[in-house]
């Protein structure tokens, strides 16, 4: 990761769906940036369909989800 503005980290999974290991949930990996004055950045997702973000550890990220040619996130599962 590096840091690219506003604190913000780049991530080759950046737009891809994602599961957070930590809940098990599946949603689409917005931002790795840190949360409040916090200086660790975390990892923001988002539901597929909408919803409230939410936030977990970048080393909980797993099974990134390939873009397809439409460039949205393929739900496999």
């Amino acid at each position: 990761m590096t840091a690219t503005g506003l604190m913000h980290r780049s991530h080759p999974w950046l737009g891809h769906m994602v599961t957070d290991s930590a809940t098990g949930r599946r949603g689409i990996l917005r931002a790795i940036a840190p949360e409040g004055t916090a200086p660790t950045p975390v990892a923001w997702l988002a539901p597929r369909r909408g919803g409230i973000e939410w936030t977990t550890a970048p080393e909980n990220l797993t099974d990134p989800t390939p873009i397809t040619p439409a460039g949205r996130p393929e739900e496999t599962t």
